[in-house]
């Protein structure tokens, strides 16, 4: 943050006049920061600057006019830090420290024919279940399960709002106005999602290249093959299909 000094720069349609100033628009590209200041700070001129490299890191950004003889505008603005992470009390079994030798040492003790001899399936699907969750109690650990896995995407979230959108339409009990702006801010928010995978993709490609690599595999759909003989028949198809 600070007086960059560059005010032919226009930040909304992002392009500049000068030399100098096109330079640091390409720079500030380049590193993929974000400008969140949109009003002049100056004498009609956006001199003061914010600039980060997360959307949503800075908001609430207000300028609160000049202090003392200077004739800029102060500028206030907050960083909005994530709210801390809930634990989750959920757990799973942790297979990785799990003693697969003893449960099935355990299980093979049971003399399962005297055990089931006479029952019907229910009462022995109740016999057998009552013993595994006993070898495995013994035998596998729990651990807590990870809050990312609870915690739905934004993006998700939306897509299922409309999913219901369109369910209560189609039903007559949602307006079509209502249907709509549901659809345009489920599209907008995936949009938006999408447009941070890019940068954080293109932020980060120097250390993560096998992300980038498969991001750009994915988008591309297709794979480079060679040319060989046209087949018709049903068998030859599925064949070719097989081989591959």
């Amino acid at each position: 943050m600070g007086d960059f000094n560059y005010p032919n720069i226009c930040w909304r349609d992002n392009a500049a006049e000068r030399k100098q100033s096109r330079k640091f628009l390409e720079c500030v590209n380049d590193n993929f920061l974000l400008q969140v200041i949109e009003e002049p700070t100056r004498r009609g001129a956006m001199l003061d600057l914010v600039l980060t490299n997360k959307e949503g890191l800075v908001g609430n950004v207000k300028l609160k006019g000049s202090l003392g003889c200077s004739d800029h505008e102060t500028v206030e603005f907050r960083i909005l830090r994530a709210a801390r992470r809930a634990h989750s009390k959920l757990t799973a079994l942790d297979f990785r420290r799990a003693d697969l030798g003893l449960f099935r040492d355990l299980l093979g003790r049971i003399p399962w024919d005297k055990a089931l001899e006479g029952r019907g399936a229910q009462d022995s699907w109740l016999i057998f279940k009552g013993h595994l969750l006993q070898a495995q109690e013994q035998c596998i650990p729990t651990k807590r399960k990870s809050s990312k896995s609870t915690k739905r995407p934004p993006g998700k979230v939306k897509q299922k709002k409309k999913k219901v959108a369109y369910r209560g339409w189609k039903q007559g009990q949602v307006a079509w106005e209502e249907y709509r702006e549901t659809v345009q801010a489920a599209r907008e928010q995936v949009r938006k999602a999408k447009a941070l995978i890019d940068i954080s993709l293109a932020r980060d490609v120097k250390d993560n290249k096998k992300r980038f690599y498969r991001y750009v595999s994915e988008k591309r759909g297709t794979r480079e093959n060679e040319m060989g003989d046209l087949v018709t028949q049903d068998m030859e198809k599925a064949e070719v299909r097989n081989d591959f």
